[in-house]
């Protein structure tokens, strides 16, 4: 890392043609990632990236430039040209007093995984292989990704913030295939968070392995899904993909505040059932959107964006939070160095109610019982999303019947939040990647059991 006085010294050069506002990113990276297909590993590699990112506000004007030259003289003058770029006036710059937020705080990682060899990381893919390929002769592809990733940052600014992080993430992704004659079904499943190599302590890469396999098992004897409009209930260890995709990405501040969401001008308005409750929490013990500071260095934090249906806050940067008078909710986030930072979700979910999971179900005469989400689409200008299942039961006398394959939900996001009218008190999660604006970020969701109690259901 580059100590103190540098840093004082980019950010000034960067000031001293009228800037309102300068920051540096500085970033070190060492990442693995193994990829295992067609019974062999196919890669197996460790890569290291380090560099700086320079941002220059000026009169609502932003300049950013990158480089992972961090010789003195190139960060100044990268700093100069990128100061120009946004050139008000020349101007006296004062001495710049950086304080330290707080102390770097202490890992919660157990097993950091810069200190296991790859020969150990390699083995737990073959482990997971294993499983998958005995778990039926129907099984005709696995595919499985090993990823971690340790991420330490420094963010500082003419506001006076000095930040310092490591941000630790482990992964394992299983996607397997299962055939019969021209059928097939696929399975996926994936663990992770912000964790080192305990990750497979607490869950073995086995039992990852065997829900995969067994779920595209199950997908090839299941019966073509019913199309139309019935409740659905969606359980917890459904994951919260509705929740990110349908609701999540509205309440992001730079889309809400440039009339781009179905939840624009909305704060202080209901958009959703008293039942529904939404947070995100960037807080949260070892969840994949968990850190200590957002990529502007704001101290992580539990935002309520949605209470009791009313809407509350949107998730915000400070750039967003300074154009609508209130604070940065700690959601400013960015790939690498290489770009600037964007709103983004951590760890979003639909708090928990206080009703029964399995009361729900015994109170649904019929419908669909989604126990696995998949992948889906959300236009957030007006809120329609469609979403796969991975994983659905026929609902027949409050109990679950037949498994179901090819269904999807179609729906729209705040129509289904205000009609949601069953919440139950458990809570599960799933992770994921998100994509916007070119970038990824590690995330995760969750959500409790809840009903809907008309949707649209798409099948085969």
């Amino acid at each position: 890392m580059i100590n103190q006085h540098p840093v004082d010294k980019i950010i000034q050069t960067a000031m001293r043609y009228g800037a309102d506002f300068a920051e540096v990113f500085i970033e070190q990276k060492r990442s693995t990632t193994i990829t295992l297909d067609n019974r062999k590993i196919e890669n197996a590699s460790s890569f290291f990236d380090h560099g700086i990112g320079i941002r220059v506000i000026s009169e609502g004007r932003t300049a950013y430039g990158a480089t992972n030259d961090l010789s003195k003289k190139a960060l100044l003058e990268m700093a100069k040209s990128v100061g120009k770029a946004v050139r008000a006036k020349n101007a006296d710059v004062k001495k710049i007093t950086l304080v330290e937020m707080a102390p770097e705080s202490p890992s919660m990682v157990k097993h950091h995984p810069s200190g296991v060899k790859l020969e150990e990381k390699c083995e737990i893919v073959k482990r997971a292989n294993e499983t998958a390929w005995s778990a039926g002769t129907a099984i005709c592809q696995v595919k499985i990704t090993y990823r971690d990733a340790v991420r330490r940052i420094l963010i500082a600014s003419s506001s006076g913030t000095y930040a310092i992080d490591e941000q630790v993430g482990t992964a394992l992704l299983v996607q397997t295939v299962a055939a019969d004659k021209e059928v097939l079904q696929t399975g996926y499943e994936v663990i992770g968070g912000s964790l080192g190599f305990e990750t497979f302590d607490e869950t073995m890469p086995e039992e990852i392995a065997e829900r995969a396999a067994k779920r595209a098992l199950r997908n090839l004897k299941a019966r073509p899904a019913p199309a139309g409009k019935m409740p659905v209930i969606i359980a917890g260890e459904a994951g919260g993909t509705m929740i990110h995709e349908a609701v999540g990405h509205g309440l992001e501040a730079d889309l809400a505040l440039d009339g781009n969401s179905v939840y624009s001008g909305k704060i202080g308005e209901q958009v959703a059932s008293p039942l529904v409750t939404v947070i995100d929490d960037s807080t949260l013990q070892g969840k994949r959107g968990t850190f200590t500071f957002d990529d502007e260095g704001t101290c992580a934090k539990r935002t309520v964006l949605i209470e009791k249906g009313i809407l509350k806050n949107y998730m915000s940067d400070n750039i967003r939070a300074q154009r609508s008078k209130s604070v940065s909710t700690g959601n400013a986030r960015r790939e690498s160095y290489r770009v600037p930072p964007i709103v983004r979700m951590t760890n979003t979910i639909i708090a928990p109610g206080y009703d029964d999971a399995a009361a729900i179900l015994r109170d649904t005469e019929s419908g669909l019982f989604v126990k696995r989400m998949g992948g889906g689409q959300v236009n957030t200008i007006n809120g329609d999303f469609v979403f796969d299942v991975q994983e659905g039961y026929l609902i027949e006398e409050g109990k679950l019947g037949d498994q179901v394959r090819g269904a999807t939900l179609i729906g729209n996001g705040p129509k289904i939040l205000m009609e949601i009218d069953r919440i139950a008190t458990d809570l599960g999660f799933s992770i994921g990647t998100c994509g916007k604006s070119g970038q990824e970020a590690p995330v995760s969701c969750g959500q409790p059991t809840l009903r809907i109690p008309e949707i649209v259901v798409g099948g085969m």
